[in-house]
């Protein structure tokens, strides 16, 4: 969930600084962060999404520049730090966004975000044939999970269903196309002008080699199959490697010395892990931002088809995470506010209050457990995990008479914890065991009310992680902070700061797993009714 924070300082810190870039759905987060890990100012700049027919979600990555530049200059201005004082600058940003750029660096179309799909009758094509289970061709599926231990979902959300989609609709611009790049790495060739991803960040292209984890490589086997050009992927390099410094031209945009190292970094899930503390193996950690997802690092390779996991490179060098992602969480609150109770029309012309959020969270609060039995499913662009189904959509199940938008509102955060729960399930199948507690990270962490919601329905302990909203600039930051030798990852659980602790309430156990039942028994009752109206 993206709100807009305000923006914060702290006394100035001797020791020196790390700019800590997230760049996120609806906009961009910068924070100032200590070697330790700790934030001393911050502040964001929105961005706007562009949603077209097909599954089109469209961003201008000039935008994201522009949010950047006016989030850092606000921030050195307001923190009364010097700039000689920067010590490193370190990007996270989100996972499975794609820039098609020439020799130059230039955007040659607007990004692909995550959330277009349009890919995804391409690598339905590509992935599938007889005989096959879940749309995949069989021998197929398990060559490509022998090579990278998973494979391009159904869904065409990852970065490769991004390239496919542009070679096949616009071919022309994929000939001029000299890279592909995550947006991560655009944004690190904005401020240094290397063309480079991390192992990490390159994963959701599907072309890597992730057998040995210690050596993580293009595989020109794959790159053969999908028929895409090897030279239009960028050079691999790890999280903690020092990519270049900041160049001239970025640095007069953000109000910066040139010169400043700038590390290679992670994308979101990956600095949310380090961000939250939670960086030893079978250590979970969830995040509630605009999607979400269940994450922890492993100290094995393997691959639950079926429920889209598998071990694939971490930011942490030499390291496996494992994780499940549901499309939208967080970001269900602004779809709430702007599409439903301020949605302007003949019957309300208004925009909503300023503490919307704030207020939604009292709403939820002051209704009792269970929302009167209303369920609502949050699958409002498909779902990506433990189900890869891009026809699935929201629904708002049982109302009755009694029913109140009070009802809705918490059903709404209810739901989302609902969607966790099912995809925590696979990951600790995955992991091998109950993971208890988890650092609990990311926008929606910042409500004590949601805190215990997920502690209730996912019967487990919700640690909630300081400075929730600021985890991935403060992983980002902290991943720098080794690379300069500053710290080490095993120092990070040390370092790692909590605002609460919530544990489930026993008297909701019953309630809670029944409707979770009933909320899985939803999605299997209607998915194909849900197929029927939205095949494209």
């Amino acid at each position: 969930m993206e709100q807009s924070p305000e923006l914060t300082s702290d006394a100035p810190h001797p020791a020196g600084y790390i700019l800590g870039i997230d760049h996120g759905t609806s906009g961009v987060k910068v924070a100032l962060v200590t070697v330790e890990g700790q934030v001393v100012a911050s502040g964001y700049e929105p961005t706007s999404m562009h949603l077209l027919p097909g599954g089109g979600a469209e961003q201008d990555p000039q935008d994201w520049w522009r949010a950047l530049t006016t989030a850092v200059r606000r921030m050195i201005s307001g923190a009364g730090v010097r700039r000689e004082e920067l010590l490193a600058i370190a990007v996270s940003s989100t996972f499975s966004t794609t820039v098609a750029v020439d020799a130059w660096g230039q955007p040659l179309l607007p990004a692909l975000t995550w959330m277009d799909s349009r890919g995804a009758p391409i690598i339905q094509k590509i992935m599938g044939g007889f005989p096959s289970i879940d749309g995949y061709w069989i021998p197929g599926v398990l060559q490509w999970i022998g090579i990278t231990g998973g494979g391009p979902e159904l869904s065409g959300k990852d970065d490769i269903a991004h390239v496919l989609y542009v070679k096949h609709q616009h071919p022309e611009i994929y000939d001029k196309t000299y890279k592909f790049l995550g947006s991560k790495d655009y944004l690190n060739l904005r401020l240094t002008g290397e063309f480079a991803a991390s192992v990490d960040s390159i994963m959701l292209f599907w072309v890597t080699d992730t057998r040995d984890i210690n050596n993580v490589h293009y595989s020109e086997r794959l790159i053969r199959r999908l028929q895409i050009d090897r030279e239009k992927l960028p050079e691999l390099k790890s999280a903690t490697t020092r990519l270049g410094v900041l160049q001239a031209e970025a640095a007069a945009d953000l109000g910066l010395n040139p010169g400043v190292p700038v590390f290679v970094s992670s994308p979101d899930h990956q600095t949310a892990l380090v961000g939250s503390g939670a960086v030893r193996d079978f250590e979970g950690h969830i995040c509630v931002g605009t999607s979400s997802w269940v994450e922890c690092i492993v100290p094995f390779k393997k691959t639950d088809l079926f429920h889209s996991i598998a071990s694939l490179p971490a930011a942490i060098p030499g390291r496996y995470q494992c994780i499940n992602e549901q499309d939208i969480a967080g970001g269900v609150l602004p779809w709430l506010a702007n599409n439903f109770l301020y949605h302007r029309n003949e019957l309300r012309d208004q925009a909503p209050p300023e503490d919307i959020y704030s207020l939604l969270d009292a709403i939820a609060g002051r209704v009792p457990p269970g929302s009167d039995k209303v369920l609502f499913a949050p699958w409002l662009n498909g779902e990506r995990s433990p189900v890869d189904d891009n026809q699935v959509r929201g629904a708002l199940f049982n109302l009755s008479l009694h029913s109140n938008l009070d009802h809705v509102v918490r059903a709404f955060f209810e739901g989302v914890a609902f969607n966790t729960r099912w995809n925590m399930v696979y990951v600790e199948k995955f992991a091998g065991r109950r993971m208890d507690p988890y650092h609990l990270v990311g926008g929606g962490a910042k409500s004590k009310v949601w805190c215990q919601i997920y502690a209730d329905v996912l019967n487990r302990t919700m640690r909630q992680v300081k400075d929730p909203m600021w985890a991935n600039a403060r992983g980002a930051a902290l991943i720098a902070a080794v690379g300069l030798g500053r710290i080490s990852f095993e120092d990070i659980p040390g370092l790692t700061r909590f605002e609460g602790e919530y544990t489930p309430n026993p008297s909701n156990r019953g309630l809670y797993d029944g409707m979770f039942e009933e909320f899985v028994h939803l999605y299997h009752a209607n998915r194909r009714i849900f197929e029927r109206l939205n095949r494209q």
